[in-house]
């Protein structure tokens, strides 16, 4: 019975992301594509945050990466929305491995310092090179074809609606994959890594690879969501790889739970949800937003994951006496 209830909760979860999908209005839908992406980039970064303890203020430049390489390929090469999508991925991880091999050299605030540098030498790289880039304009006009399988059949993506079951699906797939490392020897690895990192490298793990594996990771599930992003506004722009949209998935993960597996997903939902509530009431929501984070971080550590899972775990309790 344990074990029953966590398989018919996730499948109630996914129904309902599938019913929204269905029956919903275009602005609820278009949140909850928001929502999803928010989830895949956040559920990628807490790998590398609540999983390794690293905290990197970069990871903007492979949202931006993924989200110009899919651009660049739409662009010049083909427009097939899936290997566009591999393309951004695969420029992310590429760039993810290149400045990581710089940056696990180094802990605490000198990662993030170093990652922040680097993040930042993306961005104006991508404000100056307005001849390759687009400059401030970004990539305009990258639109959604048919996704087609061995010129067979096509399924269109075109409408929000449509493109919803697209996101959705490569949302579930990266929870599962993530889901997976974590509980992995691979993930304990890393757990280890974060509680102390010497006894670990006196294990016998190698500290730096695993490091960098993460943040290749980490830098692929930005890429995904960056790409993905870019097929949902038909545009890539430089503010995607700026310091400040590289703060979001941290925000998201504190708020949702650092250390829990769910927290980067409910994060998100609160995070987009309080956004759109406060931006109807003054343009200052990031002011009132910074209000929230501050009560939960000083009132409930574990975030809104761990405020729920305290809850239950004391009328758990007190129902057994």
């Amino acid at each position: 019975m344990k074990k029953t209830w966590p398989t018919l909760f996730i499948f109630l979860i996914i129904a309902s992301l599938i019913g929204i999908g269905l029956f919903s209005g275009r602005f609820m839908i278009y949140l909850m594509i928001r929502v999803m992406l928010l989830g895949i980039f956040a559920l990628g970064y807490n790998l590398l945050l609540g999983r390794t303890g690293l905290l990197s203020f970069g990871h903007g430049a492979f949202y931006a990466a993924g989200a110009y390489g899919l651009g660049f390929f739409s662009q010049n090469v083909a427009g097939h929305p899936i290997l566009g999508i591999i393309i951004g991925i695969a420029a992310a991880a590429l760039l993810a491995l290149i400045i990581g091999f710089f940056c696990v050299r180094h802990t605490e605030i000198y990662f993030s310092m170093l990652t922040l540098a680097f993040g930042m030498m993306v961005f104006s790289l991508i404000w100056n090179l307005r001849g390759l880039t687009g400059g401030d304009d970004g990539l305009v006009g990258i639109m959604r074809e048919a996704l087609s399988f061995f010129g067979l059949f096509k399924i269109p993506i075109k409408t929000d609606r449509q493109f919803y079951f697209l996101v959705l699906a490569f949302f579930l797939l990266s929870t599962w994959i993530v889901y997976r490392l974590q509980n992995s020897p691979f993930g304990l690895a890393l757990a280890g890594i974060r509680e102390n990192p010497n006894r670990s490298e006196f294990a016998g793990v190698d500290v730096k690879n695993y490091r960098l594996s993460v943040f290749v990771i980490s830098g692929a599930f930005a890429g995904l969501a960056g790409a993905l992003e870019t097929l949902l506004e038909s545009n890539a722009r430089p503010f995607m790889a700026h310091w400040s949209h590289s703060a979001e998935p941290i925000l998201v993960s504190l708020l949702g739970g650092l250390l829990s597996f769910s927290g980067p997903l409910v994060g998100s939902v609160f995070f987009i949800a309080m956004r759109e509530i406060i931006q109807r009431f003054t343009e200052n929501w990031m002011l009132w937003f910074g209000v929230v984070l501050l009560i939960v971080i000083m009132g409930f550590r574990g975030g809104v994951v761990g405020v729920i899972e305290g809850l239950t775990g004391k009328s758990r309790k007190e129902l057994k006496e």
